[in-house]
């Protein structure tokens, strides 16, 4: 699915990006598991047919394993980017769930401070595409597509 190409060292801003984001989501994991548990768990919507705290905890070590791939794997970081992505996706249902349930958490404690925050995962998506030069694994799995219908 990737090539040599998509392996080429990446400028050292998105190297540093990739990195950040990676330290970003080594500490949320550790928030969620020793000093901000009630924080993440108002954030857990309340259909979900899982134990908060189990949702919590789980959601935790997820950020850990992908902070810590992102910091020490460059060599899969085009996988590991489209990981994170389909994660600040899967979580997105938290956020909304926040805004939609007026649930205050982390000083988000209006509906304005709650809506804004929404547009941030965007962000968080785009960031971790753009830093592990993961569009170059899509574009090199679109022309793997092509030759291999050729």
């Amino acid at each position: 699915m990737t090539d040599n190409r998509d392996l080429r060292p990446l400028s050292p801003l998105r190297t540093i990006a990739r990195i950040v984001l990676g330290v970003f989501l080594l500490f949320a994991g550790a928030a969620h598991l020793f000093f901000a548990r009630a924080e993440f768990a108002a954030q857990v919507p309340a259909w979900m047919p899982l134990d908060t705290d189990f949702v919590v905890i789980a959601s935790g070590i997820v950020e850990l394993v992908l902070g810590a791939a992102l910091v020490f794997l460059p060599r899969w970081r085009v996988q590991i980017g489209w990981i994170v992505a389909l994660f600040f996706v899967a979580v997105f249902p938290g956020n909304i769930a926040q805004y939609v349930d007026r649930v205050d958490a982390f000083g988000l404690d209006t509906d304005l401070a709650r809506l804004t925050r929404l547009f941030f995962q965007p962000v968080l998506v785009v960031w971790a595409l753009w830093s592990t030069g993961a569009w170059r694994g899509l574009r090199s799995f679109r022309r793997f597509d092509r030759t291999r219908d050729q």
